[in-house]
């Protein structure tokens, strides 16, 4: 038997949640199985799986210790790859709006190159706000993500309870997000609707005009601001985020994100050079949050990038328009 004490990080979390978090290599049917048995209780009673925890529970977990992580020493492993600095937009004690540059992975992947969510991970631990041996039930998390190339807003939460409420906010749509980016010819203005298709084979999109099966409705909000030349800055509000929205949306009504190597305009790529999408994600503006959600002191509040880089960019591309 094994007992564990819920923490403040533990708030809220399923009981089946927790226990697939503190054990190893137990098949889920197992798991459920000790559930029926009376095998896993709260505070000394039997509990179920949607039992939601609270601080300072007591959990015991009558099952075999093969399905615990052994106390030995682990192999060597590679040391971690050393993680950029974060820059920080907007901070409070339950969550930290990051700034993401272009190119910076949200995740980690196959491929181990540095990632943003490791180095908040890093940030806040030489804050001595998370210690990655002590917590060994939740770590540092992304609320959003953006694609590889796009630059911008991140949010992540630093404990379990603020990612439920967070992730609650997007769910019920009570947070605008809003991009910046730049199109090959100018997008027509107002709100746009079609349907998407993502394919997890190739990680690429399809768009259709009407629904169809298989296909998800998309809203994207297009509000053309300067345009010089060839080349438009728009702001674009996101109303629905599916996978590549944007770019592909764009794409479709004939006015790709310049630099896009998946959906954009080959010729118009070569010729400015840019081999990552002109696309930002620079605000965040919260509606109303309920009281019953820890993030309620954000009601009303506006998280930007005061400065962002696509508008030097835009502004680069402009003088090189006037002066061919």
């Amino acid at each position: 038997m094994k007992s564990f004490t819920a923490g403040t990080n533990e708030e809220g979390v399923r009981l089946s949640r927790f226990v697939e978090s503190v054990t190893k290599d137990m098949p889920r049917s197992m798991m459920y199985k000790a559930f029926r048995n009376k095998r896993i209780k709260v505070n000394g009673k039997r509990a179920e799986p949607d039992t939601r925890l609270h601080q300072n529970d007591l959990i015991e977990l009558y099952i075999n210790d093969e399905f615990f992580p052994s106390g030995a020493a682990a192999p060597a492993k590679k040391p971690p790859r050393r993680q950029p600095p974060v820059t920080v937009i907007y901070e409070d004690g339950n969550i930290a709006v990051l700034y993401k540059p272009a190119h910076l992975l949200c995740h980690s992947d196959r491929t181990g190159d540095a990632n943003l969510v490791d180095a908040f991970a890093a940030y806040l631990q030489a804050k001595g706000e998370y210690d990655p041996h002590a917590e060994q039930r939740f770590a540092p998390a992304i609320c959003n993500r953006l694609d590889r190339g796009t630059e911008g807003l991140v949010i992540a939460a630093k404990s379990y309870a603020a990612l439920r409420d967070m992730n609650a906010i997007i769910r019920d749509n009570q947070m605008k997000k809003e991009y910046l980016t730049i199109t090959v010819g100018t997008p027509p203005a107002g709100r746009h609707i079609a349907w998407l298709q993502h394919s997890e084979k190739n990680n690429k999109v399809r768009i259709h005009a009407r629904e169809a099966e298989g296909y998800k409705q998309i809203i994207t909000e297009v509000t053309p601001i300067r345009q010089n030349g060839p080349f438009t800055l728009c702001r674009i509000g996101l109303i629905t985020g599916r996978t590549h929205q944007i770019r592909a949306h764009l794409a479709y009504l004939g006015h790709p994100v310049l630099g896009d190597i998946k959906y954009g305009n080959r010729k118009m790529n070569e010729r400015t050079g840019l081999k990552t999408q002109a696309l930002c994600a620079q605000r965040l503006t919260f509606d109303r949050i309920p009281q019953d959600n820890i993030l309620h002191e954000l009601s009303g509040r506006v998280i930007k990038l005061d400065d962002p880089a696509i508008v030097r960019q835009f502004d680069a591309l402009s003088r090189n328009a006037d002066s061919e």
